[in-house]
């Protein structure tokens, strides 16, 4: 059985996952709108975000864990009374998601793959290809043309000037400027091994 990776302060991480036995996760918009909030609930807090999309069966995500220091100043901007362990702010995350699909769509049980998975990225090259890959899964998946296509990514907000927690400077900055990242994203990337590495 792999290890699951641990979540470490300051280091970047692809986290994913899908539904248990192939089992959709967002049946209709609202469930993208709600889960999205959860995630600006329990994850804003504990961690940057770079990249994510959602998909019918499953979400990719990308992330940067805070230090305990930048943990700190966020709990007093979300005035949570504590701070929990980082892993559990993503447990904390799915099982409320769970609860309202549950109780929304009369069904039972488990609801996500379980562990959530989470692989460490240690550098910029890698960092880079991760962000193209989520803004791209959806391509990948058949859902439209272009990532500028599909309204569950991060990828319409780099793009735009709307104000967003998104780190969108960073991302805009590992390609260079604004108008790279649009010509590497304009471009159909086989990511084969990628998804093998990820073990999708």
């Amino acid at each position: 059985m792999q290890k699951t990776e641990n979540l470490e302060s300051g280091k970047y991480y692809h986290i994913y996952n899908r539904g248990i036995n192939g089992e959709n996760l967002f049946k209709e918009n609202r469930n993208h709108e709600y889960f999205l909030m959860l995630y600006t609930k329990h994850i804003d807090p504990i961690a940057e975000t770079l990249a994510w999309c959602l998909l019918k069966n499953h979400f990719h995500l990308l992330v940067r864990i805070k230090t305990f220091e930048e943990i700190l100043e966020s709990h007093k901007e979300y005035e949570n009374k504590k701070i929990i362990p980082i892993h559990q702010s993503f447990g904390n995350l799915f099982n409320a998601y769970t609860k309202a699909i549950n109780k929304g769509y009369n069904r039972h049980g488990a609801l996500f793959e379980r562990p959530f998975k989470r692989k460490l990225i240690n550098n910029q090259s890698y960092l880079c290809s991760v962000i193209k890959y989520i803004h791209y899964n959806h391509v990948n998946h058949g859902f439209c043309e272009h990532p500028i296509e599909y309204p569950w990514s991060s990828y319409l907000t780099c793009v735009s000037e709307k104000q967003t927690k998104l780190k969108r400077e960073k991302v805009i900055s590992l390609f260079e400027n604004l108008d790279n990242l649009k010509s590497v994203h304009n471009k159909r990337e086989n990511f084969t091994l990628l998804e093998e590495f990820l073990n999708l």
